[in-house]
């Protein structure tokens, strides 16, 4: 049912390949999870189900307080739920030598990075130099200081065989999957359009929620997160995962050289405002932190949190917009909206109310051709040997591509599916080239085109 999905069983040959140099040959037979410094959610998602492969004690390094405190109670909250429960056993330092014990160690191959943004480069750093294998949450750069730090990172992982990747979980989504699929099809989209500045080949909004349900429960989001010294704000947070999916639609698995192929064009960002009443119902907070009065007014923090970059990419014009408010509307959630210009079609990705808040596809043909709607009927059938239960219905002059629930993992899902993508790499030995230098690519886009951002106000 999900043959394109990444397969959840490992040979020994991966075992073999993901263990460090020294290991215990008794313990050459699992992957090792180490969690370093969790203080986002998103390093909990990585445990969330059980894989096999993976040993079920995991090291934790990390300073004592509440970001320790809301991972391991996510983690106890999986090992305890009545449905398919974990049995992870979490080993937790927090000495004040928690880093250079990490490092000293080695209980683990395999380091997993989410959390405060600002030292993440420093971390991944410490692993890589450390010998050990680092999956990193998105963004793992948010300046260009960050960046420079990252090259030099991914050129000293490749030198010692070390594996650096992040989370990039919007390419387990479905409807991204389809939509680069049905941009791949010249019978349907044609050739992709090179764009204009106002009307862009690949353009995408994303829009998120600081108020928002985790796993059933609401979210308890740090103070940091709110400070763009140490979260980053939209342009390189969200944004990450925007320009992944922009390369990865258009070139697939063709390498990119950001000093060559992207030319930045404009950059802006704006804030969203926040009362003390919201902020401490995201965060439990009594009063904002020292480090954000610079941004209040009036009991009203100005949160760094939406920006749009405008950029060409080998030719083809490119707008990613990410935008947060405080929460959704009643009943919604995050949205998504992405379009892909054809000379036959766009391809479209709308996720607002018409939608009941749910990503949907849908195909909007340029000209009226009556032979379009079996070409297009003929190229859903022949995915869906691929992705079984897709069909396409016409919706007024636009067709809906019909994607059956069962194709709809859910983001908290795309974790594991992630997790997978990256143990095959360790069973090959290397994360692709290609994935490397579009990893830098796609870095190189979010710092620099935060450092050129000029502030407006909407």
């Amino acid at each position: 049912m999900k043959q394109y999905r990444y397969s959840y069983l490992l040979g020994a040959s991966l075992l073999m390949a993901a263990c460090q140099p020294g290991q215990p040959k008794e313990a050459q037979d699992m992957v090792h999870l180490i969690t370093l410094a969790p203080g986002h959610f998103h390093a909990a998602l990585v445990q969330k189900t059980a894989t096999p492969g993976i040993d079920s004690i995991v090291h934790v390094y990390a300073p004592q307080g509440p970001e320790l405190e809301a991972h391991l109670n996510l983690i106890k909250q999986y090992n305890e739920r009545p449905t398919d429960p974990t049995h992870w056993k979490e080993e937790v330092y927090t000495g004040a030598d928690w880093l250079e014990k990490l490092k000293s160690e080695r209980k683990g191959s395999v380091v997993v990075l989410a959390g405060n943004n600002h030292d993440k480069t420093r971390y991944i750093d410490a692993a890589v130099q450390a010998g050990m294998h680092v999956l990193a949450d998105k963004p793992m750069a948010i300046t260009e200081a960050d960046f420079t730090s990252l090259r030099k990172s991914f050129a000293d992982a490749g030198a010692a065989k070390v594996l650096l990747y992040d989370i990039m979980t919007e390419r387990s989504e479905i409807t991204n999957i389809l939509q680069k699929e049905l941009l791949r099809d010249a019978t349907v989209f044609g050739e992709m359009q090179p764009g204009t500045p106002e009307k862009p080949a690949i353009e995408i909004e994303s829009i998120h929620h600081f108020y928002k349900m985790v796993s059933g429960k609401p979210l308890r989001r740090p103070t940091w997160f709110f400070d763009p010294s140490q979260q980053g704000d939209a342009l390189v947070d969200v944004n990450t995962h925007l320009v992944d999916l922009t390369h990865w639609m258009l070139f697939d698995t063709t390498a990119l050289d950001y000093t060559k192929d992207i030319q930045l064009n404009k950059a802006v960002k704006w804030k969203t405002p926040l009362t003390l009443a919201q902020f401490s119902t995201i965060t439990g907070a009594e009063a904002f932190p020292d480090f954000l009065q610079a941004y209040v007014k009036d009991s009203v923090a100005g949160i760094a949190a939406n920006g749009t970059v405008d950029y060409t990419v080998k030719g083809f014009h490119v707008r990613l917009s990410a935008l947060w408010n405080f929460e959704a509307p009643a009943g919604g959630g995050d949205t998504h909206f992405a379009i892909a210009r054809g000379s036959r079609s766009n391809i479209v990705i709308r996720q607002g109310a018409e939608e009941s808040w749910k990503p949907e596809l849908f195909v909007e043909p340029i000209a009226a051709d009556t032979a379009f709607a079996a070409t297009l009927e003929a190229a859903v059938k022949r995915l869906a040997t691929k992705y079984p239960g897709i069909s396409v219905e016409a919706r007024g002059k636009q067709f809906h591509i019909a994607i059956p629930q069962e194709l709809k993992t859910g983001h908290e899902a795309h974790f594991a599916e992630v997790l997978q993508r990256y143990l095959g790499f360790l069973k090959a030995g290397a994360v692709p080239a290609w994935e490397v230098k579009n990893m830098i690519a796609k870095y190189y886009v979010t710092t620099a085109g935060q450092a050129m951002a000029k502030e407006i106000t909407k």
